[in-house]
């Protein structure tokens, strides 16, 4: 019986052999990372080049160039008026889970509740778990009994209601961040606990709050399913339930309508976020800087 052995690698052979899975690697990292910037950036140049193209497609190319499909876009009286209802619905669902999220979170960061930290995190996954199509029976037949069907301070209430106790949980984090000898000096001046949470815990909370703002606009501003089950009037429609009407006689999607109400869609939330980055910065945490 006679046993095989291993060829011996010189090291130069050794060194040969790991600057080539060095350059495999590298490779395969380029190929992964070209994959994934591919995937998000061509939706985007579509967005940037479709609506300036006379005959606009699913691929993305040099566009043929015209500024007629915001010309149809503007003729349209329903299109324009559904980025006004969408401001209205991301306005007011914004203002109230800012509001609720500012008092319930400060509420449960200064009381001490048996189980408090259970039951935030029971809000936090039945709100993960629950989504808003599993709920939609439930949260439609209340709408009925309250008689706020086709009603947009109706929808603004489900959708705040869907937003907010991550937004407790969230902001109570910057809640905790907050010295309580602020509050406590505060406090031996006079001032009453709403006007401690007004003018001590919300500015040193502002990068926080800011960041909620954003993503409570962006969560509303692209709802499709609340606005469209609970609505029934065209002219109380959101953009995003009216985009998809947009086809053309023969029943295909109108792509030059699509395309620059898709552009004038997306740009106020862009506008916000920038807005947002450059004056308050985003952050998901509390803290104060020495």
């Amino acid at each position: 019986m006679t046993s095989a052995t291993a060829p011996v690698r010189t090291p130069e052979e050794e060194a040969a052999r790991n600057r080539v899975r060095h350059f495999i690697g590298i490779v395969g990292k380029t190929v992964f990372i070209a994959l994934i910037l591919a995937f998000f950036v061509l939706p985007v140049l579509w967005l940037v080049f479709a609506p300036f193209d006379a005959h606009p497609g699913l691929n993305v190319k040099v566009p043929d160039f015209t500024l007629h499909n915001f010309a149809v876009l503007f003729a349209n009286a329903d299109a324009m008026a559904s980025l006004g209802n969408s401001l209205i619905l991301a306005i007011g669902s914004m203002v109230i889970v800012l509001v609720l999220g500012s008092l319930s979170s400060y509420a449960l960061s200064r009381v001490r509740i048996p189980g408090r930290d259970v039951l935030l995190y029971s809000l936090l996954l039945l709100s993960s778990i629950i989504t808003g199509t599993a709920a939609m029976v439930p949260t439609f037949l209340l709408m009925v009994k309250l008689g706020l069907i086709d009603s947009q301070f109706g929808v603004i209430l489900v959708l705040s209601g869907g937003i907010l106790p991550t937004v407790i949980f969230i902001l109570k984090d910057f809640m905790d961040s907050t010295p309580k000898s602020y509050e406590e000096s505060a406090r031996l001046y006079g001032a009453k606990p709403l006007r401690i949470l007004w003018d001590v815990v919300v500015p040193l909370a502002r990068p926080g709050l800011a960041a909620i703002a954003v993503w409570a606009v962006v969560q509303v501003w692209g709802n499709f399913l609340v606005p469209y089950i609970l609505l029934r009037s065209p002219s109380k429609s959101p953009a995003a339930v009216v985009m998809y009407t947009f086809y053309t006689e023969g029943g295909q999607p109108d792509l030059a309508l699509i395309s620059a109400f898709s552009l004038l869609f997306s740009l106020p939330v862009v506008a916000m976020y920038f807005f947002v980055s450059r004056r308050y910065g985003f952050r998901f945490h509390g803290g104060i800087k020495g």
